[in-house]
């Protein structure tokens, strides 16, 4: 009987749960489902919820996708509070 109030005391991990965590709970990762099971034990896929990604067009694009190994290294050093002020944003003239 101690071991139970002691039990009780103690209380349950309330920490953070991963997807690794648990023996019998499926968190899942917040993708959402594609569509349903069946009553066979099948899946169907549901095409009005599956993702897809709309790419705008690059045609004419001057920008390229890899940045060269051979490019020059540069620092960019922070703002300082001299520069916020002398911008027009900050500047209500």
């Amino acid at each position: 009987m101690q071991e139970v109030i002691r039990g009780l005391f103690r209380g349950a991990k309330r920490g953070v749960m991963t997807s690794k965590q648990g023996r019998n709970f499926y968190k899942g990762n917040r993708t959402g489902s594609m569509g349903r099971h069946t009553k066979h034990g099948g899946y169907v896929i549901d095409a009005n919820k599956v993702r897809t990604f709309v790419v705008p067009s690059l045609a004419g694009c001057e920008l390229k996708p890899y940045v060269s190994h051979s490019s020059d290294k540069f620092k960019v050093d922070p703002p300082t509070a001299t520069d916020f002020s002398t911008q027009k944003i900050f500047n209500q003239e």
